[in-house]
């Protein structure tokens, strides 16, 4: 079943500190308009909204790239009744998890959530990661949510992942590296996956990507770049694979979360999925929920109404409406 469009929410209170940031964020902030709400009751309080969230965790990741994000990495940490799966958070190409996941992982070990933030796809130290190929990446992610089942005691996992970390990598595992069990899904190890702006079906690059193909640099360019760079090209090996017996595995529970916006993964609707027997697709653009929202690739990972939208797609039984606010492009909100 797929749901590609939530309902727009009442946008969050405007404040008056975005009065300075001119006439066309301005008028963004007036387009908020309200909507049926995804639940009956009132929202939830989002994370806290800030410029500085992105720029610092930034700082973090260059300087302590294999550090967890705060509040993630507790192997002490068991499951309860509420929450039975953890959260493994799978970030993004050049990126790593201390810097990916800033906003999100301290929001939900708040909402009482084991996190997890695997690094995978770099060199021990290096503040760039998520570049090789995407098979090897995909093991690597297979050992990381071994390691947490075997830790917590829990049957399954929850996926969220950026660009990357939300597309063809965690898709490769759960199918070709042991994350479901098609024959019996009950066995799988993966109960969802949900992806903000994910890699799923190849980029343009907004055209770069696209040059590099038709000129058939992509191969030289991912020698300084990554394999990985290769691999998420329109067209590529890795992408044919994939594409070839359908988006999802049976047992998994899909969330797409798009921007309108962005300038890496093009155009945004090759993030959308399609579902397959046993499995259920929500392909969410951002933008119909908050209108305000002026999230990029980038900012999404630190965007407070995206963070809701992953809260309801990991809980949906207890989906609360989005309480919208401004998101800005690079700095999030």
């Amino acid at each position: 079943m797929t749901d590609r469009n939530v309902s727009r929410n009442r946008s969050g209170g405007r404040r008056a500190r975005w009065a300075t940031v001119g006439a066309g964020l301005a008028l963004a902030l007036g387009l908020g308009q309200q909507g049926a709400a995804v639940a009956a009751d009132s929202p939830a309080p989002p994370p806290p909204r800030s410029l500085l969230a992105l720029p610092a965790a930034a700082v973090g990741g260059l300087l302590a790239p294999e550090a967890a994000p705060p509040g993630a990495d507790d192997w002490n940490c068991k499951p309860t009744r509420e929450h039975p799966r953890p959260v493994v958070l799978v970030h993004g190409t050049w990126e790593n998890a201390r810097l990916n996941w800033g906003l999100l992982s301290p929001y939900l070990k708040q909402q009482g959530y084991c996190v997890f933030a695997v690094n995978y796809g770099g060199a021990p130290g290096s503040p760039v990661k998520a570049t090789a190929h995407i098979p090897d990446s995909a093991r690597q992610i297979a050992a990381y949510v071994d390691r947490v089942l075997q830790a917590t005691g829990a049957k399954q996992v929850d996926l969220v992942g950026h660009s990357q970390g939300g597309g063809l990598t965690p898709r490769w595992y759960l199918r070709f590296a042991g994350g479901t069990d098609p024959a019996h899904p009950k066995r799988n190890k993966v109960h969802s996956l949900i992806g903000l702006a994910p890699s799923n079906h190849g980029t343009t690059g907004s055209g770069l990507g696209a040059l590099t193909t038709k000129l058939g640099l992509n191969q030289p360019v991912s020698l300084v770049l990554g394999q990985a760079y290769a691999d998420q090209m329109v067209g590529s090996e890795v992408n044919k694979t994939l594409d070839r017996d359908g988006d999802t595995q049976p047992g998994v529970s899909y969330t797409v979360i798009s921007t309108r916006f962005d300038e890496v993964v093009t155009p945004y609707t090759h993030q959308f999925l399609t579902p397959g027997p046993g499995a259920t697709v929500k392909n969410i653009t951002i933008q119909d929920v908050c209108r305000q929202d002026l999230s990029e690739h980038v900012s999404i990972a630190y965007d407070s109404n995206a963070a809701q939208l992953v809260r309801n797609a990991l809980d949906p039984a207890h989906a609360k409406p989005v309480d919208c606010g401004l998101t800005l492009p690079v700095l999030g909100g």
